[in-house]
């Protein structure tokens, strides 16, 4: 696995309250920390995933078949702590061989930091770097620091689909389609970087 994550890389970002965040792809020897951000979860979050991540043996299977073809997890780390987790989601075929699907979930000390934002363009580079030309998210349309994080990593809003899933309460809640044209989103980042370059050779 070592190997493998050489591929992506480590990288740091600051959060908004100066604290050094480690970003990297999952490795085997994150299972036990894994299973500990996850129980440390509140229910609300953990509705939102499509596995029971409580179970020890859920998370023993994805270590065990760590395929960074299929999907992509990065990681946030506080120290040794996991504080957040993005998982980028691909298919090796077929109509949707171009799009990749991206979920996250960020521990409740680490959310309205950065930290979400941060993460999500991480995978959106990744996501370039792999060939792919969209990603697609869900988010649940009340949940504004989501929609906002994943505003500011390029995605738009697409589509609300009304009542489509449930809550931790069993209330129908309604879920945001959210996509990130990559290549668009990288010509506005130059762009913007071009104008402002030009600004300050004006400027001196």
């Amino acid at each position: 696995m070592g190997g493998e994550e050489t591929i992506f890389g480590t990288k740091e970002v600051t959060l908004r309250s100066g604290k050094r965040i480690t970003i990297r792809p999952m490795i085997a020897e994150d299972e036990q920390a894994l299973l500990e951000f996850f129980r440390e979860l509140p229910d609300k979050l953990l509705v939102f995933l499509r596995h029971n991540v409580r179970d020890p043996a859920v998370i023993r299977e994805w270590v065990e078949h760590l395929s960074y073809d299929r999907v992509l997890p990065l990681l946030a780390l506080d120290g040794s702590k996991i504080v957040a987790d993005v998982t980028l989601h691909r298919i090796s075929h077929g109509w949707k061989r171009h799009i990749g699907q991206v979920r996250i979930v960020v521990s409740p000390d680490y959310q309205g930091q950065g930290l979400a934002t941060a993460m999500l363009n991480e995978v959106v580079e990744l996501a370039a770097e792999l060939g792919l030309e969209k990603l697609w998210a869900e988010v649940p349309l009340d949940s504004i620091a989501a929609v906002r994080a994943f505003r500011n990593a390029g995605f738009g809003c697409k589509a609300v689909i009304e009542g489509l899933v449930k809550d931790a309460e069993d209330n129908n809640m309604d879920i945001l389609i959210m996509v990130c044209d990559i290549e668009r989103y990288f010509d506005r980042k130059w762009l913007s970087k071009d104008i402002n370059l030009h600004h300050q050779i004006i400027r001196e």
